[in-house]
């Protein structure tokens, strides 16, 4: 069997999941990689067959997505040739994580396209939802990536399609400890409104991981420094506590290694404030912003904070054997989806 594994990259989670997911198909079938996205800084350690630019995101500075800069780095044009050219059917399966372009050029040429992300479980019904409506946000999410089956991961198992955290083999052997400081991810928040808000707790030892500097600096109490993989799982592994935005795998890593959790979701982004939902199920603090009237909360948290316990099982080469399993024949069966969108397409032709 030949699979081609696509992967979103505009973040660090789908990245790291891949680290994972990548070795175990490879324990089964002939796996090619695609990449498409222009924000992550986590490296695979595998060869990439395809990059592209895909449709990316860029994190702001106040605690949300630039939506003018993301609008201006966008290259629609690319896109639609990207979708074009990728040559999805010389695959037998297309496994997908949340990567628009094979997703969109499968339902093109009425191939399947087998879902594997978190987003897919965050659209299930079972799946905590935020009290506010975002009808776009769902839309995105629902619309960004298309698929004809899904699976998907969450903090808990809702349903059968529905599995636990990839907790990537470097977090998962690594022995926790505590050398009493706080992690803290925050990509949408410049270095300088980090500073500002973090100062204030003058007593605590901060380790910033930024997107928005090149390089290592340290200023009062707190450290910042570029990202990267391996000084970021050695800072959570050995730190007291974690802050961050309300992504998936960051997260889901902290609550592994019996770490106190404090999330900011990011603003703007609807699977963020749904992931928040699932995290407040869980027992995990949430705020909406570092704004000072939240510092109290951050201070309460930071002297009374208590360690979630969770259990997310190492399972993830069943998972994978079990889809590969069902979905081996897939390339032979109708997609009934395009045919119906065909169907549709040609009843509109005849009526023209």
């Amino acid at each position: 069997m030949k699979i081609l594994y696509a992967i979103q990259g505009t973040g660090n989670g789908h990245l790291s999941r891949a680290r994972e997911i990548v070795p175990m198909l490879r324990k089964r079938a002939e796996v090619d990689v695609l990449v498409s996205g222009i924000a992550a800084e986590v490296k695979l350690p595998f060869p990439v067959t395809y990059t592209r630019k895909g449709l990316s995101y860029i994190f702001g500075k106040k605690g949300g997505i630039d939506i003018l800069n993301t609008y201006l780095k966008m290259d629609l044009p690319r896109l639609m040739r990207d979708i074009e050219e990728i040559p999805v059917e010389k695959y037998d399966l297309v496994i997908n994580d949340f990567e628009p372009i094979t997703a969109w050029a499968c339902r093109q040429k009425g191939l399947p396209c087998i879902a594997l992300s978190h987003q897919s479980a965050v659209l299930s019904r079972f799946a905590p939802k935020p009290k506010h409506e975002d009808p776009l946000g769902k839309f995105l999410l629902k619309n960004y990536a298309p698929s004809t089956a899904q699976y998907g991961f969450l903090f808990f198992a809702a349903e059968d399609n529905i599995f636990t955290p990839v907790i990537r083999r470097e977090v998962r052997e690594i022995e926790p400890t505590n050398a009493g400081h706080y992690t803290v991810y925050l990509p949408a928040y410049d270095d300088k409104r980090l500073l500002k808000n973090l100062k204030r707790f003058e007593n605590i030892k901060w380790d910033v991981f930024s997107k928005h500097n090149k390089g290592a600096f340290v200023e009062d109490n707190i450290s910042i420094q570029p990202i990267n993989n391996e000084a970021f799982i050695k800072s959570l592994a050995s730190c007291t506590g974690i802050l961050c935005g309300a992504g998936f795998e960051t997260p889901a890593e902290a609550l592994f290694l019996k770490k106190k959790l404090l999330v900011i979701p990011q603003k703007t982004q609807y699977e963020q404030h749904c992931n928040a939902e699932g995290l407040k199920v869980l027992g995990v603090p949430v705020i909406k912003s570092l704004k000072k009237k939240n510092h109290e909360f951050i201070k309460d948290w930071l002297e009374n904070g208590r360690v979630v316990p969770v259990n997310f099982p190492d399972n993830t080469q069943q998972i994978i054997d079990n889809i590969l399993t069902k979905h081996a024949n897939d390339r032979a069966l109708p997609n009934k989806v395009y045919e119906r969108e065909m169907g549709i397409v040609y009843q509109l032709a005849q009526m023209g």
